[in-house]
Order: structure tokens, then C-alpha cells, then sequence
């Protein structure tokens, strides 16, 4: 517990860093430019010798004056700092690298004068940290989501950021407060919490660029029982009984990673990710870092199909970025965490992953990726499984400044013979302090009713949820949002009688801190 104390404490004083008041903008006002009043008797000054110097110097302080919008123009760019601006919710983070604009070539970025930003912050950067590239390669930090994984260019992200010599400091956190109520006979309520905290650190090595990222979650504190669900399954919290109904909590260390990039052209990189825990490269970003669900404190019934070894205790991936294209493979440990969700675990990198990515526009994010999982359920030793995954991830800023996000993504899973598909539509809209934000889905699942072996029959279920969060802004860089949402299962009939009905409902009221 002291690793994990040292840990926390460790981020929690990086979010809680009031960075230092941004860089000013350049006066206006410059010596020399006010031209100096004529002499009542110019007759008598022209034969004066050192009047000669003050006329010669007269149409060059003119020239200047003239042309006064030029002067800022024509400063020296370290000189000048951009309009305070927001960046609204994070790309998982999300966790954006902080270098330099996409248009500098790798090799400029290490020349990066860090110590003519001190106290630099995410605020005071403003436009320009759009321009900032990603930790892996030479392009828009918006680009980077959780582990190695893609999101659109234009994701908007935010965070607290800080100069501490070579090193670029960021963090930011989301904790929720949520009630679950769940109806039909299979359903349940609880008061819960959730969310995450994360921090990163980033520094130029050579020509390249080294991060650190680190994530914990508060979602042990909810017990092994987790929260009620509806139509979610898989993995279990206590190591005998496996979760169905019900969304299990995640381990108190999400993330601990490291990654290393090198340049080998202006816009192509190859780089190294290990992580334990991290993210191999397989599907989406998680689902808290997708722009489009990242406001649901709801975690989708198809996580166990598209994202679910988010956290893998033992990863390493390679990979290549040829400008809007990233090829990358992984080894990791396939195993889901096991009950004791405060530890870091170890084991075998004994899976395999691929993924290939592709960025047509700034808008969009796109992949396909493939997994060979050795024993992945813990209550299930010896089963494997292969999973495919395909996904289309879009965010766009509307002209009235609002922000729209949206995922399609489909999964499979295959074990034993059998193949499982699931597809998900999740959607967002952001105008100032208000977020409306909805979710479809479709699962073949044969976990919702256990037989003696460990499975029963597949069954193809749904779920819609729609919902809205409303923040209000309490401090710099700190919101309160208080939201809820509302949400609709489809069941067949062979399952109606164990759910009360063909459509039971489920409902969740939140609260939640955002900071950063």
C-alpha cells in the first residue's frame, strides 16, 4: 500500500499545481514611437549642427508610426501569448502529448525553448495547444486516446499543464457520484462512485520524446459486487462468482506506462509503449475517453467485446506512424484483473494484438484490429479467444461553437467454437455548460443465463440510454456537473420471465467533479 499511497499522493499534488500566469502580450506602446514636438523657431534650429541627428532620426521613428499594426506582427513569436480559451472535455485521455506545432519538424521539437514558459497552463495556451503534437509522433496531440489508440485530430482535451524544466507536466481528474436503479426482477440500486484521476509527464530525449502516464480509479471503493446493470456481463470481482447484471469495478491502477518515440521522417515516427497495467492495441479507445460516451457515468453493455483489457497487467507494443496511418502489434497478458482490485498484478505476455489506424480527416478515426486471448476470464482456465474489432470514431465544432462526438463500433468474440458479435452507436452534443449525450446497442450474449459448465444460450439483447449533464463552474478550471439518464432494455422472450418483461427499465442520477 505504501507504492500505491506514494502514487496517489503523487498525482493528487499534480492536479492541485496552480500553474503560473501566462506569458503577456507585447505593449503597444514602444519607446520612440511618439515623434517629438517642432521647435517654435524652426528658423533658428536648422544651423544647429546637433539638431542634425534628431532630424536624421525623425522619418524613421515615422515609418513605425505609420504602420503601428506591424510592429506585433513583426515580434519575435516567443514574445507573444494567445487568448485565454477552453477546451471543453478531454481526449482520453486522453493523455495529449505536449510538443511542438505539427508544422515544425521532428528534429525542431527538442530545440524547444522550455524556460521561456514557466508555469505554462492549459488555459493561457489556448488556440495554440491545438497545434501541439502527440507523444508518439508528429501530429495533433487531440489525436491521442487511451494506451496507443486513436481518436479524431479535432478532439477537444484539456488538463492542468506545467513547466518543470525539461519536463511537461499535466493531470486532470473526473470523479462521479452516481445512483444506479435498476428495474425488472433481475434489477437492483446502488449509490456508488467512480471515475478516474491522471497524470503525465513528458520530457524531449534526442530527437524523440519520452511520456509517462499514470491513472488510478476510486471504483474499488464500490465493492466486488460493483453496480447494477442491466444486460452487462463479464469477468468477475471476487474470484468465485461471475458478474451478470451487473458492471464490475476497475482496479485502483488503470494506467502505469511509459512510451518512447523517435522520428524518421517530417512526418512518420516509430515508437515503444509498455505499461503495467496499460492498454494493448486492440479497438477503440476505452469508452471513458471516448469523446462521444466520456459524459455517460454508464458503462456500455458492449465493453467486453470492444475494450475490456483496457487494463492489462503486462504490455508492450511497437509501432510505426506514417503521417494519418499507424501500424502497431502488441504482446500482453491476457488475463482480466483479478479480485484484489488495489494491487498491481504480473503475469505472462502470452496474447497477441494488431491494429491498423487511419485519420483520413480531422474529423474522423478510424481501425480495425484483431487479438489472440490466452485464458482471459480467470473463472474459465483454458478457454481462449479471438476478437476482431472495427470502429469509426467523429467529432466536429458546429459554426455556433457547439461540439458533436460520435462512435460505430462493432466487436467479436470467438471461444470454443463459438462467435459473439456486438455493435455500439453512442453520440454527444456540447454547447457551453450543457451536454446531452445518448447510447445503442446490440450484444449476442451467453453469459446472461449460467448452466452447470459455465454458459447457457446466446441471446440477442439491446439497450438505449439518453441522458444530459449540466456543469457549472465553481473555480478556475473546476466544474460541478449534475446530470442523469434514462434507459431502455430489449429482451427476447426465453428471457422476459427472468426479467419481469420484454422491456425493463433502468435510470442513474450523478454528480460529478471535473478538474482540469
Amino acid at each position: 500500500m505504501k507504492s500505491q499511497f506514494l502514487l496517489a499522493s503523487g498525482l493528487a499534488g499534480l492536479l492541485v499545481a496552480a500553474p503560473a500566469s501566462a506569458q503577456s502580450h507585447m505593449g503597444h506602446n514602444m519607446p520612440g514611437m511618439t515623434m517629438p514636438k517642432p521647435a517654435k523657431k524652426p528658423a533658428a534650429k536648422k544651423p544647429a549642427a546637433k539638431k542634425k541627428p534628431i532630424a536624421a532620426k525623425k522619418p524613421v521613428a515615422a515609418k513605425p508610426a505609420a504602420t503601428k499594426p506591424s510592429v506585433t506582427e513583426a515580434a519575435p513569436p516567443a514574445a507573444e501569448a494567445p487568448a485565454a480559451h477552453d477546451h471543453g472535455a478531454m481526449d482520453h485521455e486522453a493523455m495529449p502529448g505536449m510538443a511542438m506545432p505539427s508544422t515544425t519538424p521532428p528534429s525542431a521539437a527538442t530545440t524547444m525553448d522550455h524556460n521561456a514558459m514557466p508555469g505554462m497552463d492549459h488555459a493561457a495556451m489556448g488556440h495554440e495547444a491545438h497545434a501541439m503534437t502527440g507523444a508518439l509522433g508528429v501530429y495533433p496531440a487531440g489525436r491521442e486516446s487511451s494506451g496507443t489508440a486513436w481518436a479524431p485530430d479535432s478532439t477537444e482535451h484539456r488538463g492542468l499543464m506545467r513547466q518543470a524544466g525539461e519536463w511537461m507536466l499535466m493531470g486532470h481528474a473526473d470523479l462521479n457520484l452516481v445512483g444506479s436503479f435498476q428495474g425488472g426482477r433481475r434489477g437492483a440500486d446502488k449509490v456508488f462512485v467512480g471515475g478516474m484521476l491522471m497524470g503525465m509527464a513528458r520530457r524531449p530525449v534526442g530527437a524523440g520524446t519520452l511520456q509517462l502516464r499514470g491513472a488510478v480509479s476510486p471504483d474499488p471503493l464500490m465493492g466486488k459486487s460493483g453496480y447494477p446493470l442491466l444486460l452487462a456481463s463479464g469477468e468477475t470481482a471476487d474470484g468465485v462468482n461471475r458478474l451478470i447484471d451487473r458492471q464490475h469495478p476497475h482496479d485502483f491502477f488503470m494506467e502505469l506506462s511509459a512510451s518512447l518515440s523517435q522520428p524518421i521522417g517530417a512526418k512518420s515516427s516509430v515508437f515503444l509503449y509498455g505499461g503495467l497495467p496499460g492498454e494493448p492495441a486492440f479497438g477503440p479507445g476505452a469508452y471513458m475517453h471516448r469523446e462521444a460516451a466520456m459524459d455517460s457515468p454508464e458503462a456500455p453493455i458492449t465493453h467486453h467485446w470492444l475494450d475490456s483489457q483496457h487494463i492489462s497487467f503486462g504490455v508492450l507494443t511497437g509501432g510505426v506512424v506514417l503521417d494519418r496511418v499507424k501500424f502497431e502489434v502488441s504482446r500482453f497478458n491476457g488475463r482480466e484483473p483479478d479480485q484484489y482490485r488495489w494491487n498491481i498484478e504480473t503475469g505472462p505476455l502470452d496474447s497477441t494484438a494488431l491494429r491498423a489506424s487511419w485519420n483520413p480527416t480531422a474529423d474522423l478515426a478510424l481501425q480495425v484490429s484483431w487479438a489472440d486471448l490466452k485464458e482471459p476470464e480467470q473463472l474459465e482456465p483454458g478457454v481462449n479467444q479471438k476478437r476482431w474489432s472495427a470502429s469509426a470514431l467523429y467529432g466536429h465544432t458546429l459554426g455556433d461553437g457547439s461540439r458533436v462526438a460520435g462512435t460505430l463500433a462493432w466487436g467479436r468474440r470467438t471461444a470454443e467454437g463459438h462467435s459473439y458479435d456486438a455493435f455500439a452507436a453512442e453520440g454527444s452534443w456540447k454547447k457551453g455548460l450543457w451536454t446531452v449525450f445518448g447510447r445503442g446497442e446490440l450484444t449476442e450474449n451467453n453469459e446472461l443465463l449460467e448452466v452447470a459448465d459455465h454458459h447457457g444460450e446466446a441471446f440477442r439483447v439491446g439497450k438505449v440510454s439518453a441522458g444530459a449533464v449540466r456543469d457549472f463552474r465553481i473555480a478556475d478550471r473546476v466544474k460541478l456537473g449534475v446530470g442523469g439518464l434514462l434507459s431502455v432494455n430489449f429482451v427476447p422472450a426465453g428471457l422476459a420471465p427472468e426479467y419481469g418483461g420484454r422491456n425493463p427499465l433502468g435510470a442513474m442520477a450523478f454528480v460529478r467533479l471535473k478538474v482540469g
